[in-house]
């Protein structure tokens, strides 16, 4: 029985740390680029040249203030997004804002993910990439998240990719999701939009 017990607890805790050293070893490899013609990022207003598009990208993650968890380790001011496509690598680093989105209405709870105080971390990049199917890499090696997606993107148009957070699930009072509780993943929106 209590070899039983032991697996039970030894378990979840050795696939934690293999799935950690994994995601890591894969941020690692993912951080360096083998080709530099995938993207680049485009001067503003200027024209797209034939045989290419345009993608906006947008990604926003919101933290807890430093100090809030015990054993947390140091987070640097600026919050690291990893992207890759098609092998050429770029870590944009993101200055951190305090935001304090209000977690009651009216004296009504609000159930916003992203209500109470944080550190809200928002990337915004347009960049050129050539017309065709392109496989992106979005890591958050802070996290220890990735995800990967398929995109294709037809010459002289204009795209939409946002990578939407979705959070834990705290249990108590009510089982919501919160910021406070971690990430959990990231909702992909991916369209075309008109040109103004």
């Amino acid at each position: 029985m209590n070899k039983i017990v032991k697996l039970l607890i030894t378990t979840p805790i050795i696939i934690s740390l293999i799935s950690s050293c994994v995601s890591s070893g894969l941020m690692s490899r993912m951080s360096h680029s083998e080709r530099n013609d995938v993207f680049t990022e485009p001067p503003a207003e200027e024209v797209v040249p034939a045989g290419y598009a345009d993608v906006v990208m947008k990604a926003s993650i919101k933290t807890p203030l430093p100090g809030y968890y015990v054993l947390e380790p140091k987070r640097s001011l600026n919050y690291p997004f990893l992207i890759n496509i098609d092998g050429q690598a770029v870590t944009w680093k993101v200055e951190g804002h305090r935001n304090s989105t209000p977690e009651y209405v009216d004296g009504k709870a609000k159930y916003d993910p992203e209500g109470g105080e944080g550190m809200k971390y928002v990337l915004q990049k347009t960049i050129r990439l050539e017309a065709g199917s392109h496989r992106l890499f979005f890591g958050l090696p802070e996290e220890s998240y990735y995800k990967t997606v398929d995109i294709s993107v037809k010459s002289g148009g204009l795209y939409y990719l946002e990578f939407k957070p979705e959070y834990r699930y705290k249990t108590v009072p009510a089982r919501i999701p919160t910021f406070l509780e971690g990430l959990n993943d990231f909702e992909i929106v991916f369209k075309e939009i008109k040109r103004q």
